[in-house]
């Protein structure tokens, strides 16, 4: 996608999604002291919030602090979920980018924490009194109904929220290398054979880690191609799935485990009769879509990479990729 060509400068969403690269580059630590305090003696953190606002930013936390054995106690899940649960020893966190979402509102008012904080891009959120700090986003208001800019933002504060707890920030200096690679993914562009594949399919498989980036890309393919979609965590796609899966149907794979290409070569070309697209830094078994990689930033690259595809399927279909029929900006307003 560009910002130069008129099948791509008329839509909101392209321009929001663009807009990823410099909000990277521009990202400024805020004071964590209040919420490192809390964590630090607990040792406990539960992150909730509902859709984009929590899949990616806080599955890619969790995904990060596992990998660097961070010591932490770090879960997350929607808030009527969490409201079933006791987090009276968990600081709790929500990220609600509207600081309207119904169900984050009613887990602040009924659920007792240790602490608890917000993320969100709205000052005037009802959550600011029923928290113990409140952080203010920077993207500025998406117009588009998908979010795309503000999930980006949201996750590199958690990602920070990590560094903070051992007393550092995210360097600028990579902030400066995610932003460049982030551009080149958004800008790149995405073969036509891939790119005809995915828009002729009649559902897509998102297939990848537990780390939010294909849950997020899933979820997006229903607002931006308005096809039928599912999250296919790990290697799940061939423990079953495929008995009911379709030739008429398409895989993308995020980041394929080497391990497993074969399998999943067997039993979803072989044994389906399907298209499996990869997503990947490196050259896999199947059609890619080649990306540069940055370890421990690699999930955003993976997810902006989503985005391009989807942005194209969806343009390729016709679509005002900018006003889904149904889905709301806020999908559980409280009035």
């Amino acid at each position: 996608m560009n910002n130069k060509e008129a099948k791509y400068k008329k839509f909101a969403l392209v321009e929001e999604m663009l807009e990823a690269p410099g909000i990277i580059k521009n990202f400024r630590a805020k004071s964590l002291e209040k919420p490192v305090k809390s964590i630090k003696k607990t040792k406990k953190l539960f992150l909730t919030g509902e859709g984009s606002s929590r899949i990616f930013p806080a599955k890619n936390m969790i995904y990060n602090a596992l990998k660097n054995n961070s010591g932490l106690a770090i879960y997350t899940e929607g808030a009527r979920q969490a409201a079933e649960l006791n987090l009276k020893d968990y600081v709790l966190f929500a990220a609600s980018n509207s600081g309207k979402t119904r169900e984050v509102i009613s887990l602040f008012k009924t659920t007792k924490a240790y602490s608890k904080f917000v993320l969100t891009e709205n000052k005037n959120s009802l959550l600011k009194n029923l928290s113990n700090g409140t952080f203010i986003l920077n993207c500025g208001e998406e117009k588009a109904i998908s979010a795309t800019k503000s999930v980006i933002e949201e996750a590199l504060f958690y990602h920070n929220l990590l560094y903070a707890l051992n007393g550092k920030n995210i360097h600028k200096n990579a902030l400066d290398e995610l932003s460049k690679k982030a551009s080149k993914v958004l800008e790149m562009k995405i073969g036509r054979k891939i790119a005809s594949k995915v828009s002729k399919a009649k559902v897509l498989y998102f297939a990848g880690r537990n780390n939010g980036v294909a849950e997020e890309a899933a979820l997006k393919a229903n607002e931006i191609t308005r096809k039928k979609s599912c999250y296919l965590e790990g290697t799940y796609a061939v423990h079953g799935t495929e008995e009911a899966m379709d030739k008429s149907e398409a895989a993308i794979v995020i980041e394929p485990f080497k391990e497993e290409e074969k399998k999943f070569k067997e039993a979803l070309i072989n044994g389906v009769g399907m298209h499996v697209i990869a997503i990947s830094a490196r050259k896999t078994l199947f059609p890619t879509i080649k990306i540069p990689s940055m370890p421990g930033y690699d999930g955003y690259l993976q997810l902006l990479a989503c985005w391009n595809l989807l942005v194209e399927t969806g343009i390729s279909l016709g679509i005002n990729i900018d006003k889904p029929k149904r889905a709301r900006k806020i999908g559980n307003e409280l009035k």
